[in-house]
């Protein structure tokens, strides 16, 4: 029998309660704003996947994973925004990775989740090279905000700790002759 860390019993539990206490529709809402929000923000740090993105004007891309859905309507600006309710998805992306902490970990060592892709090839074709192309530089977003001295030091701690997590064993990288997992 399979051992399960605890931050998959952490997700399992929370899971749990969102299933018999699901958050109000307006907070739903609300959140998928934010979401789009910071979406658009990335988009526009890249001129180049708006352009691509304006070629596919008004075509909606549904996400899903477990319980969380998110449909996307791409707007003549080459941004996105919530599709109508009712809107039919010309590209439905559905996560099959059960865990997020299974998710992360994944990201983490450079891998792609699996995805399951209904629908329009191009469009599909246009939002991978959207996941390859575009990142998001939060260094320089948090430069405006304290500076560029201390931007610049949180992101050599946060990528550290990213290179130490993908090294660390049990994660699916390999662990270079003689190292350990405990210091010296």
């Amino acid at each position: 029998m399979a051992t399960l860390s605890p931050f998959h019993l952490v997700e399992r539990l929370a899971q749990q309660v969102l299933t018999r206490l699901p958050p109000p529709p307006w907070a739903v809402e609300e959140i998928q704003r934010r979401i789009v929000l910071l979406l658009n923000h990335v988009l526009m740090q890249e001129p180049a996947a708006m352009e691509r993105l304006v070629r596919q004007k008004t075509r909606v891309v549904a996400l899903r994973w477990q319980n969380f859905a998110l449909s996307l309507r791409i707007t003549p600006a080459g941004l996105l925004d919530l599709a109508p309710p009712d809107a039919n998805p010309d590209l439905a992306l559905t996560l099959e990775d059960g865990y997020a902490a299974d998710m992360a970990q994944a990201l983490l060592r450079g891998d792609k989740p699996a995805v399951r892709i209904d629908g329009d090839v191009q469009l599909a074709a246009e939002v991978n090279w959207l996941a390859d192309n575009v990142r998001w530089d939060i260094e320089e977003d948090l430069a405006r905000v304290i500076g560029d001295a201390p931007a610049h030091h949180l992101g050599q701690i946060v990528r550290r700790v990213r290179e130490a997590i993908r090294r660390f064993p049990g994660t699916g990288r390999p662990v270079p002759a003689g190292a350990s997992g405990s210091a010296p």
